[in-house]
């Protein structure tokens, strides 16, 4: 019997799974405060995604588990840079300045997309891309408020996340590619696996003191004190693998364009989260620049002729085709 689609619950997925990758931002950050390195932090939220996929899949349907050998080169690139890098990169510039910020850098990926496809596979776009371009440049100047001396954002930190966006658009141009040939969810699949296993040689799981895990690190929450090893339990089962679930849900009720549209409130979650848990207050300037940002990025969503894809690392297809 065919599954109807609701898009209520669709609508409701999504903005589950954004809010919980928003909260996710800030509890990524006070693990990070707490002196767990980026590096680390990654390859055990790529790591703890790349179990449960390979064991989900490998219980439903082994079968779409097979790669071949010729397969391995565009996985590899895809897990790295697409997983891996982007996913690092977001944590190193959520190290250096509110969560809401760097989101918003990093979401500008469907522009650089916009911009490729044109440039370099010489594809048709609408005109508004160029209006999306102009609200996202403007806006990225409002947001690190470049009129005061040196502006209000660490260089590093504003590095990382515009680089973390060049990679997100490569996981989605890569995606793209990959999914004319492969199955969407094993290649997700494989992508944290090839993500894992980068960071297993980058960071050897032996020079790992797992030690720190158990010392304790406050949460900003009255007086309260957790071990650092719940906090990182929490970023990869309610920051990775329960909103992949709910987004794998919800796009058995929504086209994916339409998931990925509603996705862009994540910078604004993030940043009510913030400012609420852990005082991350953003200026004026900041929030017009934002908001500036994501107007400009959901044109950007629509601007190819071609359907651009939406979704992010931690978003894959549908389970059940």
């Amino acid at each position: 019997m065919p599954r109807v689609a609701r898009p209520p619950l669709g609508y409701a997925f999504t903005l589950a799974a954004a809010a919980f990758f928003a909260v996710n931002g800030t509890v990524s950050t006070l693990a990070l405060q707490a002196g767990i390195p980026p590096t680390r932090l990654t390859a055990l939220r790529c790591t703890g995604a790349a179990l449960v996929l390979l064991l989900v899949l490998a219980v439903v349907s082994p079968g779409r588990l097979r790669v071949r050998w010729r397969e391995v080169p565009f996985l590899v690139v895809f897990g790295v840079v697409g997983v891996a890098l982007t996913q690092f990169l977001y944590y190193v510039a959520i190290g250096r300045m509110p969560v809401g910020i760097a989101l918003v850098f990093e979401m500008t990926a469907p522009v650089f997309i916009a911009l490729y496809v044109w440039l370099v596979r010489r594809e048709k776009v609408r005109s508004r891309l160029w209006l999306a371009l102009l609200l996202s440049l403007s806006g990225l100047v409002l947001v690190a408020q470049v009129w005061q001396d040196g502006g209000s954002l660490d260089p590093v930190g504003v590095g990382a996340a515009l680089v973390a966006a060049l990679c997100l658009a490569t996981y989605y141009l890569m995606g793209e590619r990959g999914t004319v040939t492969r199955d969407p969810v094993a290649l997700t699949c494989w992508s944290f696996v090839a993500a894992a296993l980068f960071w297993a040689v980058a960071a050897p799981w032996w020079a790992f003191d797992a030690s720190v895990l158990g010392e304790r690190v406050p949460i900003s929450v009255a007086s309260v004190e957790l071990p650092l090893g719940v906090l990182v339990a929490w970023i990869i089962v309610l920051g990775a693998i329960v909103p992949f679930w709910l987004s794998i849900g919800a796009l058995a009720h929504l086209a994916p364009t339409t998931a990925g549209l509603v996705a862009t409130v994540e910078p604004v979650f993030a940043s009510i989260v913030a400012w609420v848990w852990v005082e991350q207050v953003l200026t004026g300037w900041q929030v017009a620049g934002g908001m500036v940002v994501l107007t400009g990025i959901l044109l950007a969503q629509t601007a190819r002729a071609a359907p651009v894809p939406t979704l992010l690392p931690e978003t894959p297809a549908p389970l059940c085709s």
